[in-house]
């Protein structure tokens, strides 16, 4: 069983900085792909950025030059940091694991941007 938990989110005004952090624990996969996904209220959850375990990412058009995904394999651990941070941004930031077969998902943490 494998667990994420994530840490990082809050409220930050518009042009703020924020760093989510999301810990792997469990029976990883060197083969996986670690990633970032958030929900609106009112929308579908979608992709904003993921990085396979060589490093190669992917982002969402709405968060490139904005947002930049990073992990530590030693520690199992994804980062997002954001930079210039929009009230449109505001979303549940969910972490996600994807290895050969398997799909696990954090539970969640909130991001709101507002002055």
């Amino acid at each position: 069983q494998v667990q994420l938990v994530e840490s990082g989110g809050g409220l930050v005004q518009p042009g703020g900085s924020l760093r989510l952090s999301c810990a792997a624990s469990g029976s990883i996969f060197s083969i996986n792909v670690m990633g970032w996904y958030r929900q609106a209220p009112g929308k579908q959850r979608e992709l904003v950025a993921v990085i396979s375990y060589g490093g190669n990412t992917n982002y969402a058009d709405a968060v490139k030059g904005r947002f930049t995904i990073s992990r530590d394999n030693a520690k199992n651990t994804v980062y997002l940091q954001m930079n210039s941070l929009k009230p449109e941004d505001t979303a549940v930031y969910y972490c996600n694991l994807k290895m050969p077969a398997y799909d696990y998902w954090g539970q969640g943490t909130q991001v709101t941007v507002s002055s």
